[in-house]
C-alpha cells in the first residue's frame, strides 16, 4: 500500500516500485471482488475500478497521511491507495461487522476517516463539496493539509461539482478535484454528455487546470505531486482530467446480462495501453514477481477473513447514526 507517509522500508523503494505494488493491489482486489459479486457472495454487486488504477496509485502517491480524499461508488482503488486494510476493506464490501464501517457501508460508501477517507459516496459528484468543505477548514485553521475529490466524468455537469469549482476558486481553497474520465457515464458516452472541454470549463471558474494521461501512473504522479504543492503553497486549487477506461462495464450487473454498448475495437485499444502492464516495465522483473506473489497471498488472505466474518445482529440496525454514539429510540424511523 503506497501513501504520501510510508514504512521506512517503503519509502526506500524507488516511486515505480511503490506504484507498481499499490496497482497491483488495487488489480488483485477488483478482479477477486468481481469473482465475489458474481457468486453473490458481495451482494448487489460493486462498479469494478479495474483499468484505472494510475489514477488512485498516482494521485495518492502525492498525498500524506493527515490529507483526506472523497471517493465515488468506484472508489475501492481510491480506499486501498490511500492505506486501507485490504481484509477490513473486503469485510466491509461483504457486509460484516469486521469490515471499515461495521458492515454498514458497503461497496459504494467505503470510509476510514482515521486515514483520510472520508467516504466513497453512491451520489455522483457529492463527494466535491465534502473535500472543498474540509480544504476550508484547514485553511482556516492554517493546517499544511490538502483535500482531494475523485469524481468521473458523469458529475461535470453537476450542480454541486460545479459550485465546489466556484467556492474552491473563490477562496483559493486548497483542493485537487481529479476528474476520473473513461468516457463513459454508465452507458452514455461523454460526447453525448459534455458540451465543450472538462479542462475549459474547469479554467472558466478560475482553477489551475490540465489533463493528464490517466493510464500512466507515472504521469499522474507527477501532476497530482505539483498540484498538491501548490495548495501546501497557498497556491489555490487544482482540476485534473486523468484520462483513462474501464476495462469493465459500469456494473458487475452487466456481466451478469452481458450488456454490451461499446465497440469492441475501442475496448481492445486501451487494453493494450493497460496502466499496470506498462508499470510493470518501469521495475525490475523479479521485484515485480516478488509483489505480485505478495499481493496474491495478501488478497487470499483478505477473502479468508471477509468470509470469516459476521453479519450485524438486527436488533443493532439502528446503531451508529449519530457521531455521539446515541442511538435511535426503537420505532423511529428513518
Amino acid at each position: 500500500m503506497t501513501t504520501g507517509e510510508g514504512t521506512p522500508a517503503m519509502e526506500a523503494e524507488s516511486r515505480a516500485v511503490r506504484l507498481y505494488r499499490t496497482m497491483r493491489l488495487i488489480r488483485e482486489f477488483e478482479e477477486r471482488c468481481l469473482a465475489m459479486s458474481l457468486t453473490g457472495e458481495i451482494v448487489g454487486g460493486i462498479h469494478p475500478y479495474i483499468g484505472q488504477e494510475a489514477v488512485a496509485a498516482g494521485v495518492c502517491a502525492a498525498l500524506g497521511r493527515d490529507d483526506i480524499l472523497t471517493s465515488t461508488h468506484r472508489g475501492h482503488g481510491h480506499v486501498l491507495a490511500k492505506g486501507a486494510d485490504p481484509r477490513r476493506t473486503l469485510a466491509e464490501l461483504c457486509g460484516t461487522t469486521a469490515g471499515l464501517n461495521r458492515g454498514r457501508g458497503g461497496s459504494m460508501h467505503a470510509a476510514d476517516v482515521g486515514l483520510g477517507v472520508y467516504g466513497a459516496n453512491g451520489i455522483v459528484g457529492a463527494g466535491a463539496p465534502i473535500a472543498a468543505g474540509a480544504a476550508w477548514t484547514f485553511q482556516q485553521r492554517g493546517d499544511d493539509r490538502v483535500a482531494v475529490s475523485f469524481f468521473g466524468d458523469g458529475a461535470l455537469s453537476q450542480g454541486v461539482v460545479l459550485e465546489s469549482f466556484n467556492l474552491a476558486a473563490l477562496w483559493q481553497l486548497p483542493v485537487v478535484f481529479v476528474c476520473e474520465n473513461n468516457g463513459w457515464a454508465t452507458s452514455l458516452p461523454l460526447k453525448r454528455s459534455l458540451a465543450g472541454d472538462a479542462v475549459e470549463r474547469a479554467a472558466g471558474f478560475g482553477l489551475t487546470a490540465r489533463a493528464v494521461d490517466g493510464m500512466d501512473a507515472d504521469a499522474t504522479a507527477d501532476a497530482a505531486a505539483e498540484a498538491v504543492a501548490r495548495c501546501r503553497e497557498g497556491g489555490g486549487p487544482t482540476f485534473l482530467e486523468c484520462r483513462t477506461y474501464r476495462f469493465h462495464g459500469h456494473h458487475s450487473f452487466e456481466e451478469q446480462v452481458g450488456l454490451t454498448y461499446r465497440d469492441a475495437a475501442e475496448v481492445g485499444d486501451w487494453h493494450a495501453r493497460d496502466p499496470l502492464v506498462a508499470q510493470s516495465a518501469r521495475v525490475p522483473e523479479a521485484t515485480a514477481g516478488a509483489i505480485d506473489a505478495e499481493i496474491s497471498t495478501l488478497i487470499d488472505e483478505a477473502v479468508e477473513f471477509a468470509r470469516a466474518g459476521q453479519a450485524p445482529e438486527a436488533d443493532e440496525a439502528l446503531h451508529h447514526l449519530y457521531a455521539d454514539g446515541t442511538t435511535a429510540r426503537p420505532g423511529v424511523m428513518i
